[in-house]
């Protein structure tokens, strides 16, 4: 039997285009490490934006980054896990990534929103 039930996607729930900012750990005058996220700008990655499922969260957050999204492109993987995508004002630390299938045809992103642009 056919459903007739119809998915409503609103304006919000369309493909999104993503900055990909590469994660390059500096050391500090003093000796500490710190992460710091830089991107030319044309490394792109477009995507769906979700908030992350109760499962998705317990599976995949980790020790000090909490998955609050996930982002779910075509493709193999263009971002690794500790870049940063930037959505306008919104940031997006990838906490890991699902090469879906090992096929190259989907990824998905599991992120963490950070507030700001630190």
């Amino acid at each position: 039997m056919i459903s007739t039930r119809m998915m409503y996607m609103r304006p919000g729930n369309l493909i999104k285009e993503f900055i990909v900012e590469d994660n390059r750990q500096e050391v500090t005058k003093t000796g500490r490490v710190v992460h710091n996220h830089k991107g030319s700008g044309t490394v792109k990655i477009k995507g769906c934006l979700a908030d992350a499922t109760e499962e998705e969260r317990a599976k995949y957050s980790t020790k000090g980054h909490e998955v609050t999204h996930t982002i779910v492109s075509a493709g193999a993987p263009e971002a690794k896990r500790t870049d940063r995508l930037v959505l306008g004002e919104r940031a997006f630390y990838i906490v890991s990534v699902d090469d879906a299938g090992s096929l190259g045809i989907s990824t998905i992103y599991y992120a963490e929103e950070r507030s700001g642009m630190e």
